[in-house]
């Protein structure tokens, strides 16, 4: 069988750092709620086969009415978010696994970065079928400072070594469900990512494409820069 390519997007978040008392999955911009231009990614990218979403409770019934407004047709369930992002996706990944072969991959994805092009998605699949796992990076351009009291610094780390990670992050099926339940066995609850909890569980990763333009909205600054990055593309975006 052909391998599938399955987006788990990941919208459990309630967005506090917006202090707004919408998710800000959920914020709408240009008419249209952030996780819609997230999904329309996901819908219109060729290798993708279905998706699956982790959505913050309350929140689920209007989700589905707003794929269906908006077509988004490989949409394969809904499932509640869990008390923190690791078991949001565990039990995305446990949704996933129930109709899907061990084989096929996952993409893991944050709600909240709509701006992921059909590039970084292609080279994400490409790096995991290829090596297992795939993370979307950037190289980092800053000087890195190191930190005690949050206030001032004596050391720096190289930047030259240092990788920024975005989302989507990949790997199959059966790789991400087992490396899920040995966490659970370990007592690791609250790894920040699938990255973070690879890594924790001494596995090699590989880096894919990223890009400076697929960021994550968790400020209201963010929203701002995601406006004008929708306005420069307009007239690519429409067409």
């Amino acid at each position: 069988a052909f391998m599938k390519s399955i987006g788990l997007i990941i919208a459990g978040g309630s967005g506090q750092r917006m202090h707004q008392d919408i998710p800000k999955q959920f914020l709408n911009v240009y008419d249209k709620p952030v996780i819609i231009y997230t999904l329309e990614a996901f819908q219109k990218h060729p290798c993708i086969d279905g998706i699956v979403v982790v959505c913050v409770e309350g929140w689920d019934q209007i989700l589905g009415a707003y794929c269906r407004q908006f077509g988004i047709t490989k949409l394969e369930s809904i499932v509640l978010g869990g008390a923190n992002g690791q078991e949001s996706i565990r039990k995305g990944v446990q949704d996933i696994a129930s109709r899907h072969e061990k084989e096929d991959l996952i993409l893991i994805h944050d709600a909240i970065r709509p701006l992921v092009s059909e590039e970084i998605i292609s080279d994400c699949i490409r790096v995991a079928a290829q090596h297992g796992n795939a993370i979307s990076v950037v190289q980092c351009t800053s000087a890195m400072l190191c930190t005690e009291d949050g206030e001032t610094s004596d050391s720096q780390i190289s930047r030259d070594n240092l990788k920024i990670t975005q989302t989507p992050q990949c790997a199959s099926v059966g790789t991400l469900t087992e490396l899920h339940e040995e966490a659970l066995r370990r007592g690791i609850t609250n790894s920040v990512a699938t990255c973070t909890l690879l890594i924790e569980m001494g596995r090699r990763l590989y880096f894919s494409l990223g890009s400076e333009k697929n960021i994550k909205l968790t400020s209201v600054e963010d929203l701002e820069i995601f406006e004008a990055l929708l306005n420069s593309q307009k007239a690519e975006w429409i067409k």
